[in-house]
């Protein structure tokens, strides 16, 4: 009872005991670095609406902050938070350049989006949501990501490619972006088999320096293949330019109105879904879950990741959303909000040597990547794949997730298809009550949305 009354303090992340700082800024660091890809592919993708990509830098970075220490410090969680891809593109290609919809008007969609989301936590339906999902769903979400993530790794280093034939194919070893990668993974798994703390971000470092090594070497294959010197150490750019161009001037149209709101929902089902599976996931992989399933402090974490979609709006970049890569930093011990301060004060530091964290390429982090996808898959253990009624959506789960590029989109399958199966068993092969699966309202409720978004959003 003690525990539990802890456990509901406002600011827990100061009363914590026999924290070890030095596992959790290692933590932070870890995750920092397999995450610091969206300082320079956020604002190339923003940029493409017109919106000034040196100020999109410092918005990245700000908003990034933000979001992530409010999570470490309401919630007491070692999850990271930016804006989320995906939801960037979405923004972007869809939204902007898709729909014509000038940027200022998207961002005032992703802040509408965000009040949302405010009194949806502060209602608890998000925590509600989170804590309805199964618990051998839970676990399925935790491999579907460790596939996902991994699956980042494997095309970010190129050791995964496109195919015309078969979708995709083996990638060529000689390229240097897979033989860095190789040689990190390398690095990682007996770093880590010797018990050597930080393995993951020694892998990181190690494979950074190969590759801009190899960039000295042979510059113009290097450059085609997106590894690069960094270009300088200290660069600050003025957010000015992005931020407070929230105009509601595109609603006083009648015409308009449909569309806005359908950008809304469109925001509010990735970010929304996206958040959950990923602090379901990662909760589950990292032990903190609670003898029912549920996640701690839920409510808070999923209150900060609203906030910070609503500040972020208006500091000038797309809804924010929590990181998968967050799990790298759970895989080196984080487990306090002590891990997302640093993540947090690490993009605050970027904001003035951007050029650097920009030319860490992808195939130095794609190992930390695929190493925590393996990790994370060994709770399909915990599956019990021999009762079909949870078998099944937990497959539909884990399988969706990389095959689909989306956490959200492996999440509604495994929502859906849990819920149907159930449902259809209940009432046709159920002899009694004794014999009936439980599905929670909140679960029904969730498959009846989630036809509505598949069908018409």
């Amino acid at each position: 009872m003690q525990q539990e009354k802890k456990s509901g303090r406002i600011l827990e992340i100061f009363s914590n005991k026999n924290v070890d700082f030095k596992k959790e800024i290692i933590a932070g660091i870890t995750t920092f670095l397999t995450m610091s890809y969206i300082i320079a592919v956020n604002p190339n993708i923003l940029g493409q609406t017109g919106m000034d990509k040196g100020a999109l830098v410092t918005a990245t970075c700000l908003s990034a902050a933000f979001a992530t220490i409010l999570v470490g410090i309401i919630a007491n969680l070692p999850f990271a938070l930016a804006s989320g891809m995906g939801l960037n593109a979405y923004f972007a290609y869809s939204v902007v350049l898709g729909k014509g919809i000038s940027w200022e008007i998207a961002l005032t969609a992703v802040f509408v989006e965000g009040i949302l989301f405010i009194l949806m936590s502060l209602c608890k339906i998000r925590e509600w949501v989170v804590n309805a999902i199964p618990m051998n769903m839970k676990y399925a979400v935790t491999a579907g990501i460790g596939l996902f993530i991994a699956f980042i790794g494997f095309t970010g280093s190129k050791l995964v490619v496109k195919s015309d034939a078969t979708f995709l194919t083996l990638g060529h070893f000689a390229l240097p972006t897979v033989l860095i990668t190789c040689i990190g993974i390398l690095i990682i798994a007996v770093f880590d088999k010797k018990g050597i703390k930080g393995s993951m971000l020694i892998g990181i470092l190690v494979s950074t320096l190969l590759a801009w090594g190899y960039a000295l070497i042979n510059p113009t294959v290097a450059a085609e293949l997106g590894i690069f010197i960094p270009n300088g150490i200290f660069k600050f750019e003025s957010i000015a330019p992005v931020a407070g161009k929230i105009d509601f001037g595109y609603l006083l149209n009648p015409d308009n109105i449909m569309a806005f709101i359908t950008v809304v929902f469109t925001f509010l089902f990735v970010d929304f879904f996206d958040s959950v599976g990923t602090l379901v996931g990662v909760s589950s992989r990292a032990g903190m879950l609670d003898k029912d399933g549920n996640v701690p402090n839920a409510g808070r974490a999923l209150l900060a990741d609203a906030v910070g979609t609503t500040v972020g709006a208006c500091l000038g970049v797309s809804a924010i959303t929590v990181y998968v890569e967050s799990s790298t930093g759970v895989e080196e011990g984080g487990r306090t909000g002590w891990t997302a301060i640093v993540v947090g004060v690490l993009f605050l530091i970027a904001m003035f040597f951007s050029p650097i964290f920009i030319a860490i390429p992808s195939c130095a982090t794609a190992p930390a990547l695929i190493y925590v996808g393996y990790l994370m898959l060994g709770s399909v253990r915990n599956i019990d794949f021999n009762e079909i009624t949870e078998g099944l959506p937990a497959f539909l789960t884990i399988a969706l997730m990389p095959l689909t590029y989306s956490i959200g989109d492996g999440l509604i399958m495994g929502v859906l298809s849990y819920v149907f199966i159930n449902v259809i068993y209940n009432i046709i092969f159920a002899k009694n009550k004794k014999d009936k699966k439980k599905v929670s309202w909140v679960m029904i409720i969730l498959a009846v949305i989630f036809l509505f978004k598949l069908f018409f959003l």
